[in-house]
This record gives C-alpha cells, structure tokens and sequence, in this order.
C-alpha cells in the first residue's frame, strides 16, 4: 500500500471495529468501502460518525394530518439520544395516509394498503443501507402497526415511539374529537343541528398536532405496543403537545443504543404471551377492532400462530375497567392524566389476566411495570377489577352462515346482544351513505355494505362516514351494520366488520338480497343469514366476481396478493404462497 505521508491509525482503515455495527460494518469499514464513506460525508457525517453503529431513524411525518405532524421535532430529540448514547443516527421518512382526512372518499382505501407499504418501507432502508438499530416514530392508525411489522420482519434492535394524542377540543363545556364532527354531520342531515353549530363544532374538534384523541385505532394501537413491549413503558401516553414528549424522544433514542448495545431484538420481547396481553389490554379499554387485524399480521410476520378465534376467548375473560370514548367518556389524555396504562396493567394483573414476566424494551418486566403505576388521587378513568364497567372485554368474534371464517363485533358501547331484521343491501360504502343521507334507512334494519373487503374495496374502508351518520341521525341503537369492511376504533353501536369470506372472493355476504333476515346473536356467537340453503345455492350458482375496481398500480397489486381479514389482511400470506407456486 502506498504511503500516504500521515500515521494510518488515524484514518478509518486502521480502525478497530465496533463490535455493535453488526451490519453497518459491511457498509462502512476498510478500504473497499471508500466510495460509500465518500459520499456520506458529502452530507456531513465524519470519520467518527461512521466509525460508530448507525441507527435508522424512522418517521411518518407528513403535511396531510395533525397526527404525526410533531415527528419532524421529535426526530430531532430522538437523534440526540442516539447520538448522547454512542450511535449515528440516520433519520429517514415513509408515508402515512390519514383515515379521518380521507374517510368517506375513495382516498379511504388508501389507508390499509398504506400498512403494508410502511412496512415494506421501512425494510428496504434498514436492509438497504445496513442499519444496526431503527427507533420508529408512528402516529396516524397504520403508521403503528407497519412500523411493529418491519421491525418484526428485520429483527434488528430497535422501538416504536408514539408521537402522541391530540388534546380533545371543547365546545359548550363539552370534550371534543374527530368522531364528534362526523357525529354532528349526521345530526345536521336530520336536521337535528344548524349549519352553523356543525362549523362551530369543525373548528373546534382538533385543536393541533397529535393522533386522533379517544381510544380509537391509534391510541389502541400505541397502547398494545406498550403491552406488546415493543415501547418503552410511559412513553407513548404522553400527549403529542405535553413539553415532556421531547425529554421522552430523547429517552427513547437513549434507549435504542442500549438495546444495540446488547443486541436485544424485537423477537426476544414479542412472545405468544405478550401479544395475548395485546388482546387483554384492547378488551379491557374497548379499544378499536382494527387491532385484530394488526395484532394478526404481526403475528403472522413473527411466526407466532395465532388464530381469530382467540381473540373472543381472551376478551370472555376480560372485564373492560378503562372509561375510553368511543364507549365512554374520557379520552387518552385524561387516561394518561390519571396514570396511565400501567394502571390497566395493575388491574389486570389482580386477576391474573395478563403474564407479567413478559419484558419490555425498557429492561423492565410488565409486572414491574404495572408495580410502579402512579394513581393520580380521585381519578375517574380505569375503574378497579372489582368494579368494572362492564364483566367480559369490548369485542367478540361471531361466525355463522354469514361469517364462516369468522367477523368481529365491538361491544363497548352498546347493550344489544341480539338484533333480527331486514337485510338493505349496498355494493359500495358510499351507495350506502347516499341512503343514510336520505334518510332511508329505518330502526331495525341490518345495513349491509360489501365489496369493501380488503380483495374488494380494495383496502376495506372504515365505515365511520356511515356509522356515524346514523349514530347523529339517532339510529345508532335500533339498526345493526354487518361488513366486509371495517370501521373505525370511533365506531359504536352493533357495528359488524370484517366479515370473511369477503364479498368479492364469493363469500356467502355476496350472496345476501334486499329483504332477506338477518339473525345477530352475539351472545352464541353467530350471525346467520335465514334463507334456504337451496335458494342460496340457486344464487351461489348465478354469482359472479365483479369486475376489479383497479386494474393497475399499487391498489391491484395489493388486490391480486391481499389475503382474508380473517388472517390479518396481508401480503405476505396463503394468496401469495399460492401465487408463487402457480409461478
């Protein structure tokens, strides 16, 4: 090797290296790797930098939602951890899609195909640029979930950090969030409310940055990566305007390196045993359904089996002690005000509901966790396990002629357990709103919206536009609403989603009339559709697929690969397999 006229200790070639750079030494280190280095340093990092493990920093920011709108800041904090705990940090962005912007439009079906591409996302940059830890800032409803399914997917050091809820707005001395607004544009089409009240309740509802504010998908979504482990414990709860969410950033980026350090990956904390602490932690609070999708396609990118069914037989033992709205009456801030999760985690645990040696990324085990809970004094919001508001958790899991492979209902919220009518059937969500608009729906109808199933929609819109509508019309609790699409974790009422098989795969939804009764049980579990099996194989005989709603881009490629809700709605399952097998 040619002299280079200065001592070669002090260039990186000759450096020792760093036992934590796992991957990035491969992009970084020696000779060989030199065009790489030089064009690192075109944007600023130096020989140190790059001598030391570079840990990806990924966010979700984006100018579409005050959901994730604080991540920009946050990012900045969370680097300096990094950086406070020997790493480099190395921020980049994906996508996020915001489901309560585009609710009601066609953008909707953007927001669960949205999951998958954050996930796939943040993959390829970790993967592609050899990063040896990622800390990942989520907000909106999927950001959380793409984000849980990536790490699991690279099993590399790292957390997820909330960026936390929105503050609730107020209006005449009443709390507000974003299904207040859909709820008030009900109540004005029935001509329950002035124009002007509607706007008046429009500018109030969101009053700046942070995730939609009850215990809807994204605060569900957080608190299940706490009981999951994957955040460190108390972080996520912070509200998104709190001036300790930046301290918390910091922490967290702290945190990474030391789970760098000792190469502590996601599939040494998210266990069988943990994600049955998710589901216990969503029935408890009567969190959003959406989580069983997600927890299902996480389990899926972890290997762990997990089948729909047992989300039922976890939330028949749970009782619900968190007063959350859409069900109740207060939202995540308060929640956090009184204590946070940990206070549902100490609850729980009195019955021996949840397995407390599971660990967290904090180093601390649930138990623990829930052991150093903090009650703030006369608090309202989680009720204690002897007096819970309701004995058995917010969802089940019904099955049935109509659902052979299973469908979810919510049950925070609500008291019917059964409901017999008629079914109105609509091919779209937005076929159904026009009706809902004009007032055409009566008490006791079963709505029933298909073709919105994750093959169909595709991307299974949230039918929150509709529910509620209906709920601001004062239909909510005299109709039933079944789908193969999904609702919103703002939902309430006996609101039926995800119903599989799907509508536009021929699932017995499809094969569903104007007119024909529909029997919902809840408490046997089953939702049948009382029409003769020989008149449904009459009908089975005459069905045919719909033409795809897409026949190119990203939403026909989800449509060819996506699998049943049932499995999670992914796409990196049975559909796919089967695919690649065909070649």
């Amino acid at each position: 090797m040619p002299k280079l006229g200065r001592d070669m200790t002090n260039l990186p070639y000759g450096r020792p290296t760093d036992g934590a750079k796992r991957h990035s030494h491969a992009l970084t280190d020696g000779p060989d790797r030199a065009p790489a280095r030089a064009m690192l340093k075109a944007i600023g990092f130096t020989d140190d930098d790059l001598a030391r493990p570079l840990v990806g920093v990924a966010t979700t920011w984006i100018e579409t939602m005050p959901c994730t709108y604080n991540q920009r800041r946050l990012a900045e904090f969370v680097k300096e951890g990094i950086r406070a705990g020997g790493g480099t940090p190395m921020e980049f962005n994906t996508i996020a899609v915001s489901d309560g912007v585009s609710m009601g439009t066609e953008g909707m079906k953007a927001s669960l195909i949205s999951r998958d591409v954050i996930a796939d996302s943040i993959e390829l940059v970790v993967r592609g640029h050899l990063l040896d830890g990622v800390v990942c800032l989520v907000g909106c409803d999927k950001t959380i979930p793409g984000a849980a399914m990536a790490m699991a997917r690279l099993d590399v050091p790292g957390l997820v950090l909330y960026n936390g809820t929105i503050y609730p707005g107020h209006y005449k001395g009443r709390d507000l969030t974003v299904v207040s607004v859909f709820e008030a544009v009900g109540a004005y089409r029935a001509g329950k409310m002035s124009l002007e009240e509607l706007y008046e309740i429009e500018s109030a509802a969101c009053p700046g940055a942070g995730a939609c504010g009850g215990q809807f998908t994204a605060n569900t979504m957080s608190m299940v990566m706490e009981f999951l482990g994957l955040s460190p414990a108390g972080l996520n709860g912070i509200p998104a305007e709190d001036p300790d969410k930046d301290a918390a950033a910091r922490a967290a980026g702290e945190l990474a390196m030391t789970l760098v350090r000792h190469d502590v990956r996601p599939s040494s904390i998210v266990t069988r045993a943990a994600i049955e602490n998710s589901i216990a932690a969503v029935a408890a609070t009567g969190g959003s359904t959406n989580a069983v999708l997600h927890l299902l396609a996480l389990a899926h990118e972890l290997g762990i089996p997990l089948a729909i069914d047992e989300f039922d037989t976890i939330a028949a033992r749970t009782p619900i002690v968190a007063d959350m709205t859409p069900g109740g009456r207060y939202t995540a801030s308060d929640l956090y005000d009184a204590g946070g999760i940990s206070l549902v985690m100490r609850e729980l645990l009195k019955r021996d509901l949840l397995h407390g040696g599971e660990k967290n990324v904090d180093g601390r085990t649930l138990a623990k966790i829930a052991a150093d809970a903090v009650e703030t004094p006369g608090q309202k919001v989680v009720h204690s396990i002897e007096d819970p508001l309701k004995p058995t958790g917010g969802l089940a899991i019904l099955r049935g002629s109509l659902a052979p492979e299973g469908c979810v209902v919510k049950l925070a919220g609500h008291e019917r357990l059964h409901h017999r009518g008629p079914a109105r059937v609509y091919d779209s969500e937005t076929a159904c709103f026009e009706a809902v608009k004009n007032r055409l729906i009566v008490p006791g109808d079963v709505i029933v919206i298909r073709y919105e199933g994750p093959v169909g929609g595709p991307g299974m819109q949230e039918m929150l536009s509709v529910t509620a509508a209906l709920v601001g019309e004062g239909l909510g609790e005299s109709v039933a609403l079944l789908t193969d699409g999904r609702f919103s974790g703002g939902t309430h009422g006996l609101m039926i989603g995800h119903v599989a098989p799907e509508a536009a795969i021929g699932g017995p939804i499809a094969l569903v009339q104007e007119g024909d009764e529909i029997v919902i049980d809840v408490e046997a579990r089953r939702m049948d559709l009382n029409v003769p099996e020989a008149v449904l194989a009459e009908r089975r005989a005459g069905w045919r697929a719909p033409a795809p709603r897409y026949s190119g881009g990203v939403m026909a490629k989800y449509a060819a690969l996506v699998s049943s809700a049932s499995d999670g709605a992914v796409t990196t399952g049975r559909r796919m397999a089967d695919a690649l097998a065909r070649g």
